[in-house]
């Protein structure tokens, strides 16, 4: 039940960033769900394999890869998602962090808890 509820107000946040971040599109909230299932296979199985290779990059820049990283699944899986629509590495990587944050707060006070 957590699951479902993480992945909902990642959907219902990613909905509601593209009216404050021009950059990102989505053609309905259907497209949301699909982004935030996407997202979810992609951090499980993509996302770990780019941060061993980006390891020594991220020691670095102190961490900063890791957003690039972010910005990068972002993207991914905006390929994967017919109805969204990224303009540029820019808004993914703008789009990533507002999604992040936005959807740490949203679990905190509502996926919380058991």
């Amino acid at each position: 039940m957590n699951l479902i509820i993480r992945l909902l107000i990642t959907a219902v946040v990613a909905y509601f960033l593209p009216y404050v971040l021009k950059g990102i599109r989505f053609d309905s909230f259907s497209t949301a769900i699909i982004f935030a299932l996407v997202l979810a296979v992609l951090n499980v199985i993509v996302k770990p394999i780019l941060s061993i290779l980006g390891l020594p990059l991220t020691i670095i820049t102190f961490g900063f890869f890791a957003l690039v990283i972010n910005a990068l699944i972002i993207l991914l899986a905006a390929k994967f998602v017919s109805g969204m629509h990224v303009d540029s590495f820019w808004w993914a990587f703008f789009f990533s962090i507002a999604l992040s944050v936005l959807t740490s707060l949203m679990n905190g006070i509502f996926a919380s808890g058991d």
